[in-house]
């Protein structure tokens, strides 16, 4: 017998894309200083690499699944969150140690993506923000023990990406951790009378 997706998966399937795509245009701004990082989750046993930026007061800027670390992945990453309408040029990025962002850099800095005069600041320690970001994804992440496909795993964290929005009070109307107004806010954005 073939495996059955139960309902309440189902529906984080199909909700949690559209509730990503819905909240974009209630963010708040965020500042010019990002912080940027990938980490690594499971997908049919295999590592992935969700890709993450935060600005400087911890407000994500964007993220974006991936199935290899390297230059054009973060390249890709970095014209995502870039049209973000949200965000703004970057003065600043902060990135670990890994050889991906300067190539990454470059090449957006070559082909006029980027501003010359962003600065790229590779330092352990300065990222602090982000590496403590991470742990409230992975902790809603690792008693999944895993995703079975790279599409449930993109679409299940765009979910958990946008509800972490909410709380952290990145959306107009909604104060931090108030998840009164975060039920309302989604019951209106998705016509449900309450």
């Amino acid at each position: 017998m073939p495996w059955i997706i139960p309902q309440s998966i189902a529906l984080v399937l199909k909700f949690a894309p559209e509730l990503d795509k819905r909240i974009r245009r209630f963010l708040n701004p965020t500042n010019d200083s990002w912080k940027v990082d990938e980490t690594y989750i499971k997908v049919k046993g295999e590592w992935k690499y969700p890709y993450r930026a935060v600005d400087s007061e911890g407000n994500t800027l964007d993220f974006m699944l991936s199935a290899k670390r390297d230059g054009k992945a973060a390249a890709r990453f970095f014209r995502k969150v870039l049209k973000a309408k949200h965000t703004q040029t970057p003065r600043v990025i902060t990135v670990d140690k890994n050889a991906a962002y300067p190539v990454a850099m470059d090449e957006l800095q070559e082909d006029k993506t980027l501003k010359a005069e962003t600065e790229l600041r590779q330092s352990k320690y300065l990222n602090n923000v982000i590496e403590q970001d991470h742990r409230n994804i992975k902790r809603i992440v690792k008693p999944m023990m895993g995703f079975q496909s790279f599409n449930t795993a993109r679409r299940t964290l765009r979910g958990i990406e946008a509800m972490a929005m909410m709380r952290k009070g990145q959306v107009s109307g909604i104060n931090q951790g108030n998840s009164v107004s975060q039920a309302r806010f989604i019951n209106e954005l998705f016509g449900v009378i309450a």
